[in-house]
C-alpha cells in the first residue's frame, strides 16, 4: 500500500487542486492511504476533514519580509515546523510527498528531502511562490499549471480541476442552465463573475453598460460577489445573482465570459474551451495578469487592464466582440490549445514517476 502526503493550503487555489489530487489518487487506488498535510489556520483546516481526509497539521511559519522580532524567531520556529513533518512522515510511513504551495509546503519539502523521501511541486499561479521555487530545486518531479512558468524543470501539467469541471457536458446542461437562472437557452449568453466577494471594476462597468449587451441580442448573466450593493434592474435577459452555488451551470451557459484572471479560473475557462475577457485583480505581485498571459497569446483570450475598465469598455471592447461570431469560434478553438481537463491524471503521472514508476 502507497501512502501519499499531500502538502498545500492556506487559499483555495492551493487546496482545491491538492484535493482534486487526493481524490484522483483515492480512485485509482482505494486501498492506498491518502493523507493531507496543512495548517490549522487556513481553509483545509475544514474542506479537508469534510472531504474525509486526515489532516497532519503543521506549524503555519511566514517567511519573513522584514527584519523584526518575527524574523528573529524564524529559524527556530521553521525549523520546529520541518521536525513536525519528519515525525508524520515516520509515523504514517510516507512513501511521497506532493506539495501545492502554501505555509505547509516548504517545511514539507524540506522534511521528505531529510528523510530521504521523494517529493514531487506542483506550481498552480504562473508566477510561483517562494515555498516552490526553494522546492522545485531539489524535487524529483515538478509540474506547472501554465507554459512560461519560471520554476525549474517545470512541466505543463496544467491545473487539477474540479470533478463537476471536468465532467461538464456544457451542451447536454444547457437547458436546465438557462432555466435555474431565468434566462432564454436560445440567445447566447455573457457570463461576468469576480470570485465570492466580486469584483468593484467589473460591477461598476457593467452597472454601467448592462443595457449594450442586452441589445446585441444577449443574456447577461451577472454574478456581483456578495458584497455587492449594485442595485437589480429586473429586465428580462439580465439575471443578476449576488452568489451562485452552481457554477457548473453558469459555465454551461457560458458564450462568453468576463473575469478576473485567477490561476483556478483561467484553468477552467481554458479546460471548458469558454472564450473570455480577462481583468486582472491590479493587487498583489502582477500573477493574474501572467496567469491570463498564456491563454491571450493564443488567441483564446483578450485583456484588459483594471484601471481601464469601464463603461466605456465594455462597450467598445466586450460588445463588438458579442458581435463577432468568427472571433469567438476562433478563440474557442485556441482555447483547446491552452486548456486541460486531464490536469489532475497529469500530477498524478509526476508522482508515479517520482516512486519509479
Amino acid at each position: 500500500m502507497t501512502t501519499y502526503l499531500l502538502a498545500g493550503g492556506g487559499t483555495a487555489g492551493h487546496v482545491n487542486p491538492l484535493l482534486a489530487v487526493a481524490d484522483g489518487l483515492r480512485a485509482r487506488d482505494p486501498e492506498a492511504s491518502v493523507l493531507v498535510l496543512g495548517t490549522a489556520e487556513g481553509l483545509e483546516a475544514r474542506l479537508v476533514p469534510d472531504r474525509g481526509y486526515e489532516l497532519l497539521i503543521v506549524d503555519k511559519v511566514p517567511f519573513p519580509r522584514r527584519l523584526n522580532s518575527a524574523a528573529a524567531k524564524f529559524p527556530a520556529r521553521f525549523r520546529g515546523a520541518i521536525a513536525q513533518v519528519r515525525r508524520h512522515i515516520a509515523e504514517h510511513g510516507v512513501d511521497v510527498v506532493v506539495g501545492f504551495g502554501g505555509y505547509a509546503a516548504a517545511p514539507a519539502y524540506l522534511a521528505a528531502r531529510r528523510a530521504g523521501v521523494p517529493f514531487v511541486v506542483h506550481e498552480a499561479n504562473a508566477k510561483p511562490g517562494l515555498a516552490n521555487v526553494l522546492g522545485a530545486r531539489r524535487a524529483a518531479r515538478v509540474g506547472v499549471a501554465f507554459d512560461g512558468t519560471p520554476l525549474r524543470r517545470g512541466e505543463v501539467v496544467g491545473m487539477p480541476l474540479r470533478r463537476e469541471i471536468v465532467a461538464l457536458d456544457r451542451e447536454a446542461l444547457r437547458a436546465e442552465a438557462a432555466a435555474h437562472f431565468g434566462l432564454d437557452a436560445g440567445r447566447p449568453t455573457l457570463l461576468v463573475f469576480g470570485g465570492s466577494l466580486g469584483a468593484l471594476r467589473l460591477n461598476v462597468a457593467f452597472g454601467e453598460a448592462w443595457s449594450a449587451v442586452l441589445e446585441e441580442g444577449w443574456n447577461l448573466l451577472h454574478v456581483t460577489g456578495e458584497a455587492s450593493d449594485l442595485t437589480d434592474p429586473e429586465v428580462p435577459g439580465y439575471a443578476l445573482r449576488r452568489y451562485v452555488d452552481r457554477m457548473d451551470l453558469a459555465f454551461a451557459l457560458a458564450d462568453l465570459i468576463v473575469s478576473r484572471s485567477g490561476a483556478a479560473t483561467v484553468s477552467e475557462i481554458s479546460a471548458l474551451g469558454i472564450p473570455a475577457v480577462y481583468v486582472p485583480y491590479a493587487v498583489g505581485n502582477g500573477e493574474q495578469a501572467l496567469n491570463a498571459a498564456s491563454a491571450v497569446d493564443a488567441g483564446a483570450a483578450i485583456l484588459i487592464p483594471d484601471a481601464e475598465f469601464t463603461g466605456d469598455r465594455v462597450r467598445s471592447d466586450v460588445v463588438p466582440l458579442l458581435a463577432d461570431e468568427a472571433r469567438r469560434a476562433a478563440m474557442t478553438a485556441a482555447a483547446a490549445s491552452v486548456g486541460t481537463r486531464t490536469g489532475t491524471e497529469n500530477v498524478i503521472a509526476l508522482i508515479d514517476g517520482a516512486l519509479g514508476r
